[in-house]
């Protein structure tokens, strides 16, 4: 017999009744009934019931064991009684007679339990991670990820799609979010950065003649952590293909995202082709470029209704050039007015002037609104929108920026707080035409919006005959229940229409030259059109697992200040590494604990 298992915790059956076996696993729980103690052991695979009575010698040696301790057991399967069967477990109609206890490693006393759904601090869990990935909902998630990419990788190659690895150290770029820079030994001075995607690689690969790549691809970004982000890495479905369409690249992704959801789940996908919203639809009807399809609330503009009106705050904002955007909720008017000062108060919790409203109860409008605004107009107002005698609706009122921020927050509030969103889909869609440039709100010049190594709509005729603020780009998100999954773009692969797009948003050919070497000399030798996009790994999985916080479904992630926890990562280095490195450290100056009565200063 093997000297650790003949079969794993979770593969004994009834027909393997009579058979000696061994298995080795942790002591997962310990119960002790007077004389007979029975243990569940557990691996990666499940958990088996070991029992054994007292005076026996296996007996002692399982009593004296923590709970995680590591143990192998050898001894016969036996029947379960039919009163003592356990329904929950494949393994729960048999049980193993311990004869033989081999102790292969005795656990401390655990800073925290791997038994059980209690909840735990963050930092306990992320510092004792492997204890925390012990756990039952844990393990689950991280399995449920590792079968999500084997799926990927599958439905990727059976497209065509072959595999490449792009390089981890590489230049630093001006675009997009900080580096993480690493020092280079052989060239002082110089650094390396890491990728914050396989962009200008994956371009390079269709240049380079191989059109259909995909990558598992790790990227680094020194962000902030968000619920939805970790802090410091992810990975993402990186693809690109070479002479395609943005309908091509729309038919290639789907199968696989709509066949993931369906394969791992059992909730409703929507079927391909997904719906595609532009840009300028998405903000105006959900007031977010990422809607929650799930929730059926639609925003509507209703500027026009109020130029005169006799509520004077909303006709001066639109005498201004401000507007007004109406956020329906069905029912509320069944509510009390608390539902609506309450939904004030949240809007003035989030930094805004607050939301006017009206309120429909049976049949009759109130507030301070369809008191003033008058009679005809408010009955003309709640006809076009469509609203019913027990309904109401929310106004957010300003420039048109923040009066759709507001009014697209205000919609997932009211969709979340009258129980709107079903929680049984995977409701998905395209965001596409986005702009390709827009105004700096701080220095008034046109800067890029989105990706600046997308084709623009028009092309080269677009960007010389246009208005900058009109034009749009082959650009597109792929959005999952209010999740952006991943940005995409057909790519712009003319060099001559490159420096052009650059040249509208303030860069010289030299300043391109400089900062897109790599990728603008690559294009002078012929570059096929091409696009692609790259869905976030985490994401997908955090979804999938139905998990608020992605944490839940990264392996070793960092906590929110970008530290493990576990591992003392970032940490100090010796002076003998900082000199091979030609470094000296330029640190903040510690603070000062102050006084009674005094701020906190800097040391001078």
């Amino acid at each position: 017999m093997h000297p650790f298992r003949s079969h794993t915790c979770a593969a004994l059956r009834k027909e393997d009744v009579g058979e000696t076996v061994r298995l080795s696993g942790w002591v997962h729980r310990k119960r002790d009934h007077g004389g007979l103690l029975f243990v569940d052991l557990r691996d990666h695979y499940g958990i088996t019931q070991i029992v054994s009575e007292e005076g026996e010698d296996a007996f002692s040696a399982l009593d004296r064991l923590r709970v995680e301790s590591v143990v192998t057991v050898t001894g016969k399967v036996v029947a379960r009684s039919a009163e003592t069967v356990n329904e929950d477990l494949p393994t729960g109609e048999v049980e193993v007679q311990a004869e033989q206890v081999a102790v292969q490693s005795s656990a401390a006393e655990l800073p925290m339990p791997v038994f059980g759904d209690a909840e735990y601090p963050e930092d306990i869990r992320l510092k004792h991670r492997y204890l925390d990935l012990r756990r039952e909902k844990m393990h689950a998630n991280m399995m449920l990820r590792s079968n999500v990419i084997a799926s990927i990788r599958r439905r990727m190659i059976e497209q065509g799609f072959t595999e490449f690895q792009t390089p981890i150290l590489t230049a630093s770029s001006p675009e997009g979010a900080r580096d993480y820079l690493v020092p280079s030994r052989v060239h002082p001075g110089k650094f390396y950065a890491l990728p914050q995607a396989p962009q200008m690689f994956k371009q390079l690969l269709m240049v380079a003649g191989f059109d259909r790549y995909f990558q598992i691809a790790p990227c680094f970004r020194d962000e902030d952590a968000r619920a939805d982000r970790s802090p410091g890495e992810f990975y993402q479905l990186d693809f690109e293909m070479s002479f395609v369409t943005q309908d091509d690249v729309f038919n290639a992704i789907e199968p696989v995202l709509e066949g993931i959801f369906n394969e791992f789940s059992d909730k409703k996908v929507t079927p391909a082709p997904f719906p595609r919203i532009p840009f300028a639809e998405a903000m105006l009807k959900y007031g977010s470029d990422k809607p929650d399809l799930r929730n059926p609330i639609e925003i509507s503009d209703v500027t026009s209704h109020f130029e005169g009106s006799g509520f004077g705050l909303f006709a001066k904002l639109v005498s201004s050039g401000n507007v007004v955007r109406a956020v329906p909720a069905p029912k509320a008017g069944e509510k009390s007015r608390k539902f609506f000062d309450d939904m004030n108060e949240w809007a003035r919790g989030e930094g805004y002037a607050g939301l006017g409203y009206i309120n429909i109860k049976d049949g009759v409008p109130g507030g301070p609104i369809a008191k003033n605004h008058g009679e005809e107009k408010t009955a003309k107002l709640i006809e076009e929108l469509g609203l019913g005698e027990n309904d109401g609706v929310f106004f957010a009122a300003g420039k048109e920026s923040e009066a759709a921020k507001l009014a697209g927050a205000a919609r997932t509030r009211v969709g979340e707080q009258l129980d709107l969103i079903t929680d049984e889909e995977f409701k998905f869609c395209w965001i596409v035409d986005f702009p390709m440039y827009e105004k700096d709100e701080d220095t008034g010049e046109v800067i890029f919006s989105h990706n600046p190594f997308s084709m623009p709509q028009g092309e080269m005729e677009a960007l010389e005959t246009k208005d900058p603020l009109d034009i749009l780009a082959w650009q597109y998100d792929i959005v999952c229940n209010g999740v952006e999954l991943s940005s995409g773009a057909i790519r712009n692969h003319r060099p001559d229409i490159m420096y052009k797009a650059f040249e509208i948003a303030g860069y010289s050919k030299e300043d391109v030259d400089r900062d897109f070497a790599g990728m603008i000399g690559a294009f002078q030798y012929g570059a096929p059109p091409h696009g692609g996009s790259a869905p976030g790994v985490d994401r997908i999985v955090m979804l999938l697992a139905d998990e608020p916080n992605i944490r839940e479904v990264v392996l070793f992630p960092m906590n929110q200040r970008a530290e493990d926890l576990m591992m003392n990562a970032p940490s100090p280095v010796s002076e003998r590494q900082l000199k091979e490195l030609h470094l000296k450290l330029n640190l903040p100056k510690p603070k000062v604990a102050p006084k009674a009565g005094e701020k906190l200063v800097e040391e001078r």
